[in-house]
């Protein structure tokens, strides 16, 4: 088995690396192996990226036969040791499931098994609607943030350049053992021996390659978590105000304006629109407008059956006052006629987030609530309402 080392460059962290722990307790993992089902395929390269001696350090654990195997394990086993947080990429779908089945089948302890885990393809997921990507293959993602690659294969094809180089070793292994048994110096033994020497150092540069790349990949693709981190990392209400809107139409309306800074900046810059409203992030600073309704909405009682409707009133009123009004003026009301009218300033809302909640009809899936003197002056829960907001752009919605 061989051990290789290479330093990483810290240029290539643009991430508050803080926000996932302290470096020292990080460690990111990336395997290669010739299957994916563990019981039939075999491990042959584990990579890393630990923070070592005040710099970050790739190391790559290599079975230079597949009876090295044990060796490879072990190795990584006692290089877990000390360090709290697992990062990869789609880890929690092939690279955690393939190395615990391994290390089972060996009799061995799974080292990573109190460990926490973040899953940077899991933390992207959600968002690939809205990054506009094809899939989230880490490559793919690596060409969303430009990273450019010198590794030209997929781990599909290493699998025939991991077995030509166990192949190759062999013969390499076979021909020095020969050279040392004879007493010849035949200058053809010794061309033979290069040129499997040249071979397997080929073959074997090019697998240690693609793992590497993976590896920085990976670190490169961390401001990836900045997409998650505008919900899961607190962030400063810097501004709220209103401005005017004129539309092409010449029509005027309101808008609220509200200012965020971020924990970590966006790796690119997004800009959202949805149902009217607005979101604009650029680097670590995000801008919510969302548009104010002024006017007359409804709010629905639940219990219909209790109320009566009043026509030439267009409202709703208890039996218990509406049985002094001429049953010629009332109706039994229906769920879509049992409401009260309200004048006010109102702001949308798509989960139940203020109560009470107002509507334009029953049918409309747009929940609203009024914009009130208290609410204005209340930074805590205008902070939540931005949070909902945000909440809102960055995820599907099924109603």
């Amino acid at each position: 088995m061989k051990t290789i080392t290479s330093p990483l460059s810290n240029s290539l962290l643009n991430y508050p690396i803080e926000l996932l722990g302290k470096k020292e307790d990080l460690l990111f993992v990336d395997i290669e192996t010739t299957g994916f089902a563990a019981r039939s395929s075999q491990l042959y390269l584990i990579g890393c990226i630990s923070y070592e001696d005040g710099s970050w350090t790739i190391t790559q654990f290599f079975a230079q036969s597949p009876n090295q195997e044990k060796e490879l394990l072990l190795a990584f086993f006692h290089f877990c040791r000390g360090k709290k947080t697992l990062v990869h990429y789609n880890g929690n779908n092939f690279d955690l499931p393939y190395l615990k089945q391994k290390y089972h089948s060996h009799g061995m302890e799974v080292p990573f098994g109190n460990m926490d885990g973040v899953d940077l393809y899991k933390r992207v997921m959600p968002y690939k609607s809205l990054l506009g990507v094809e899939n989230l293959k880490q490559k793919t993602m690596e060409s969303f943030l430009s990273i450019e690659r010198k590794d030209i294969y997929d781990g599909g094809q290493l699998i025939n350049i991991y077995r030509e180089y166990v192949s190759q070793n062999a013969l390499y292994e076979k021909q020095v053992m020969l050279q040392k048994a004879s007493t010849d110096t035949d200058a053809g033994h010794e061309a033979a021996l290069q040129k499997t020497l040249k071979e397997l150092k080929d073959r074997e540069k090019i697998l240690l390659l693609h793992n590497a790349e993976d590896m920085t990949g990976m670190f490169r693709l961390l401001p990836l978590l900045a997409y998650s981190d505008l919900l899961l990392q607190p962030s400063k209400l810097t501004k709220i105000s209103a401005k005017k809107v004129t539309e092409p139409t010449g029509a005027v309306h309101q808008t609220l304006l509200i200012r965020l800074r971020m924990s970590s900046p966006l790796p690119k810059d997004l800009l959202v629109n949805k149902k009217g409203a607005r979101l604009l992030v650029e680097k670590n600073e995000a801008q919510l407008e969302i548009p104010l309704l002024t006017g007359e909405l409804k709010y629905f009682y639940s219990n219909y059956k209790d109320y009566y409707y009043l026509p030439a009133e267009d409202m709703a009123m208890h039996k218990s006052v509406a049985t002094f009004v001429s049953p010629e003026h009332r109706t039994q009301a229906t769920a879509a006629t049992c409401y009260t009218r309200k004048e006010g300033t109102y702001l949308p809302q798509w989960d139940l987030l203020f109560e009470p909640v107002f509507r334009t009809s029953l049918e409309d899936k747009t929940l609203y609530f009024e914009l009130t003197d208290e609410l204005k002056h209340s930074p805590e829960q205008l902070y939540q309402y931005a949070l909902h907001v945000l909440d809102f752009f960055l995820h599907e919605r099924k109603r």
